[in-house]
């Protein structure tokens, strides 16, 4: 195998493969990146038996076709110290495997692709196509709700269902619950119902970018496969069934309230600087009138600040993990946000000011007479 390629163009394929590389991998394959080079340029795949990133380029000069497999973590380092020029990659029939970069020079000993992993085969009898920018933005508003218990691992993933022209996203961990919703530009030939693991996800939210192309996800009976450009992802589908999430959220409330997100934020923000790892005492938030007085106590203090709401609200206190409500916050950009509440013990249900794109559910914590 020979071929040369641009510094900068070949350590991207690396940094892109190698988030699907595995770490301390049984098999030491799995700790390498699968290179192919062709005449139709050069593909790096990277495989952890639960995800796997295929991505390629055209922009590569393949002199001499061949595959071989090189450890992801030495192979990346090698290339990012390399100057900026073009890199010169050959590898003999004994797998060894000469780097040259202006002056520089690696010699490495390869792995043979033979021994490499299958990738899944996912059949593309359905798709689902959807504009980039919408799905990057219905993962990072669900993801933070993801749950990181393994008992129950159908919700260590985010559930994504078709009604129609409708795309929902839902991810819950017993403590919150996210749901974001979008119109598909096309709709589906079926409905759709499948749950992909999050850390799956944050690596397709890693890889999809800021340009508003059109990609198309493959879902199968066991994986699914998204296609982004010149980089395709594969990841294994949890089994199991999901919260019924529909059913968790309310339909009717006592109190609604709209408040502005960035004073929401601050306020929070405030009177949890004494709450810590050690230190998890829930915000306190007492409703009086159009005013929600937050307030904390800690071992070290007590803190409390004051935000203004449309609205009004007597007599309730509510109290909430921090983390929660902020990360609730902090999901959506909207500068308007409606509180809807039904008593101490129930949940906190936000939602938009207009439409439905999104609805975050989080529990409340019983307070105590100290708290």
């Amino acid at each position: 195998m020979k071929f040369s390629c641009d510094k900068d163009l070949l350590n991207n394929l690396i940094m892109m493969a190698s988030r699907a590389v595995a770490v301390k991998a049984a098999n030491p394959l799995l700790d390498g990146i699968l290179i192919k080079a062709s005449v139709d340029g050069l593909t790096f795949t990277g495989y952890n038996l639960s995800m796997a990133i295929r991505t390629s380029t055209t922009e590569a000069d393949t002199i001499e076709e061949g595959c071989i497999v090189l450890n992801a973590r030495l192979f990346g380092d090698i290339v990012r110290k390399l100057p900026s020029d073009i890199v010169y990659l050959e590898c003999d029939s004994e797998l060894r495997t000469t780097i040259k970069c202006g002056r520089a020079v690696f010699n490495l000993i390869a792995n043979p692709a033979d021994d490499y992993p299958a990738l899944p085969e996912v059949e593309k009898n359905r798709e689902i196509q959807i504009p980039s920018t919408i799905l990057k933005s219905m993962i990072a508003q669900t993801i933070f709700a993801v749950s990181d218990n393994e008992s129950k691992p159908i919700h260590t993933g985010c559930l994504f269902e078709t009604e129609g022209s409708r795309l929902h996203v839902v991810a819950v961990d017993g403590y919150r619950l996210s749901v974001r919703r979008e119109e598909l530009p096309e709709t589906p030939e079926e409905d759709f119902h499948f749950v992909v693991p999050g850390s799956s996800l944050r690596e397709v939210e890693r890889v999809l970018g800021d340009e508003d192309e059109l990609i198309s996800i493959f879902p199968d009976s066991k994986h699914i496969l998204f296609s982004i450009g010149e980089t395709t992802m594969i990841s294994r589908l949890i089994d199991g069934e999901f919260l019924n999430y529909r059913a968790a959220i309310p339909n009717s409330f006592e109190h609604v309230v709209t408040a502005n997100r960035m004073d929401l934020i601050t306020c929070v923000e405030r009177v949890s600087l004494i709450v810590s790892e050690k230190l998890k005492n829930p915000v306190r938030m007492s409703f009086d009138g159009s005013t929600v007085k937050m307030s904390c106590i800690t071992a070290i203090g007590k803190s409390y600040d004051e935000c203004q709401v449309e609205g009004e609200i007597d007599g309730l206190e509510i109290g909430f993990n921090n983390r929660y409500l902020l990360e609730a916050f902090r999901a959506v950009s909207d500068d308007t946000l409606v509180l809807s509440l039904k008593g101490a013990l129930n949940p906190m249900v936000i939602t938009p000011a207009e439409g439905d794109r999104y609805t975050y559910l989080v529990l409340p914590v019983r307070l105590k007479a100290n708290e």
